[in-house]
């Protein structure tokens, strides 16, 4: 099917802001003219906002998703001599900010059908040095994160929750972040809901955690010259925040439009034998921040898409401990056999709000192309 198409970019921030470009422009200037360029209404608005659409009591707004885990587990005091457990597949800053507390980072291997943590194997990584489990909800999807909890109770352990991927996912009615004791969330601007710089959020219904939280990503004050504490400096800045609070009433029209390409991908992807198109678990709410497909032949097929003017990209093409970063643990790809194997055959497609059926056909008309040459 031959369709006039030059380009068809993996995200399309640009449509995305003239879709709501007066809502933005009004955003930006307001902070502008208000110089409420660190902190005040802004900020605090939007966390308001995002704690009650969320159905949460304290939405903590940091500099970024990383400082968002790092903070977390500072405050419940994991640090040197601790453990803390994730999963082998997934972007460092997961493992980097258990390290960053002093902390080891414990991998444990992927689910062969969803691609997050594994939580059968979670039990036998637990050591009498485990502090706590930091499940990644990835791609959109949440993992097993009620049979974790459950597991996280036996051995009276945190659960802290990565749901960078994963805004307003559910599972079995209840959203990613609201099992564990906090969320930890990035609002990159290629995230569903993102702004145009580095943001993040903590949320939790744990009132002495949101204060200590609050207060280490002040330099350790609630009120400025009052310190309690040695803290980091890790805030929202005005314009990001006015940006989300512009963003925020859109992200549940944008992430059923997700679900709706996704959707329309599966359905002109499921007759390539050699595809495997993103399993959706049962009782699941996914969100889609990316389609990821499992295939042969994965960096001759990106060749061959990107020849077609589809962007296409990987996450990840290598998993956590095989990274140089985490020699020192001396692991091998045997010890996580799923993601060792699947980091050469994951693939992620283009996905937004904006994407159309006709581009959805292309891409797919481009993959069997590809395949009907091999």
């Amino acid at each position: 099917m031959e369709i006039a198409i030059s380009k068809i970019p993996f995200v399309d921030l640009k449509t995305q802001y003239l879709s709501i470009k007066d809502e933005i422009d009004n955003a930006i200037w307001s902070v502008i003219e208000n110089t409420a360029f660190i902190g005040g209404n802004f900020v605090e608005s939007f966390e308001n906002s995002f704690a009650t659409l969320y159905g949460i009591k304290h939405c903590i707004s940091v500099a970024n998703g990383t400082d968002s885990l790092y903070i977390i587990m500072k405050m419940l005091g994991v640090g040197t001599g601790d453990e803390v457990i994730t999963v082998a597949n997934s972007w460092i800053s997961c493992s980097e900010a258990i390290s960053q507390t002093g902390a080891k980072p414990v991998f444990v291997d992927i689910n062969p059908d969803f691609y997050s943590v594994n939580e059968e194997l979670i039990e036998a990584a637990i050591t009498s040095r485990t502090k706590a489990i930091m499940p990644v909800h990835l791609q959109g999807q949440m993992c097993a994160i009620d049979k974790i909890q459950e597991i996280s109770n036996r051995h009276g352990l945190f659960v802290i929750e990565d749901c960078a991927q994963s805004h307003f996912s559910e599972l079995k009615g209840e959203r990613a972040g609201t099992f564990g004791i906090a969320g930890s969330f990035s609002f990159y601007p290629g995230k569903n809901l993102g702004a145009y710089g580095d943001a993040g959020c903590i949320i939790t219904n744990d009132d002495d955690l949101a204060k200590k939280c609050k207060m280490y990503a002040r330099h350790g004050a609630l009120k400025k010259h009052q310190h309690k504490i040695e803290g980091i400096n890790s805030r929202m800045d005005g314009i990001q925040a006015a940006v989300l609070s512009a963003k925020l009433p859109y992200i549940l029209e944008w992430s059923e439009k997700r679900i709706e390409k996704a959707d329309l991908y599966d359905n002109y992807l499921n007759s390539i034998e050699t595809v495997i198109t993103p399993k959706r678990r049962p009782e699941a709410l996914h969100t889609f921040h990316l389609y990821v497909i499992r295939c042969k032949s994965r960096d001759d097929l990106a060749k061959h898409l990107k020849s077609k003017g589809i962007e296409t990209a990987i996450h990840y093409p290598t998993a956590l401990p095989n990274l140089e970063a985490y020699s020192y643990l001396g692991h091998s790809p045997s010890d996580f056999p799923v993601a060792s194997s699947y980091q050469s055959q994951i693939l992620s497609l283009p996905i937004y709000p904006e994407l159309t059926e006709e581009m959805i056909v292309y891409i797919a008309d481009s993959i069997k192309d590809f395949y009907a040459r091999k």
